[in-house]
């Protein structure tokens, strides 16, 4: 896809998501998830938040990443420990080399947060992970099917939420603009 077309894409993107959700935007979209309940992730909903992530800008548009849905609720729970059922893990990786020079890392973590917002969107619980990353390319890499020479960078979780979910309130607080810029 040339550059045009990538740009239109998350331009579309964008304007699908204002439409959508008129008052909420981007700002209040910090919310990670700790109130998942039981209930299953429809393959629309799971497609809906995937196709985000496919369409994540990349640098030179390498789309370095792959996606492993982990519907198995063992193998998801030895990734994240109190999972509830219905829950849905996936695993973000990227080829080693491009995670040794960085862009790999980058690129997959603008398809992470793209999932990320999209579940949110979509209603859903979505809460982003790297702690366990080490744990998960040393004992579980084989176990994912991840691609040949590729290790995992983050997880994303999404589930069902309790609703209504105040997103601004429960959020962390964001450190004001001024302690975060520099401008010269």
């Amino acid at each position: 896809m040339n550059l045009r077309k990538s740009i239109c894409a998350g331009l579309f993107l964008c304007a699908v998501i204002s439409a959508d959700f008129g008052e909420e935007s981007i700002f209040t979209r910090h919310f990670a998830a700790r109130n998942f309940v039981a209930g299953e992730i429809t393959q629309a909903e799971l497609d809906a938040v995937l196709r985000a992530g496919v369409h994540a800008p990349s640098a030179n548009n390498r789309q370095p990443w792959h996606f492993t849905v982990v519907r198995s609720q063992e193998l998801a729970g030895e990734m994240i420990p109190n999972l509830v059922s219905g829950n849905i893990v996936i695993v973000v990786s990227a080829p080693e080399d491009t995670i040794k020079n960085g862009r790999g890392i980058l690129d997959c973590g603008l398809a992470v947060e793209n999932m990320y917002l999209a579940a949110q969107s979509a209603g859903l619980g979505s809460r982003i992970y790297t702690g366990p990353i080490n744990s998960v390319n040393q004992k579980l890499k084989s176990r994912l099917d991840l691609p040949k020479g590729y290790s995992a960078v983050a997880l994303v979780r999404i589930g069902r939420i309790t609703s209504p979910t105040d997103a601004t309130s429960a959020a962390s607080p964001r450190q004001p603009l001024d302690t975060k810029v520099t401008y010269k």
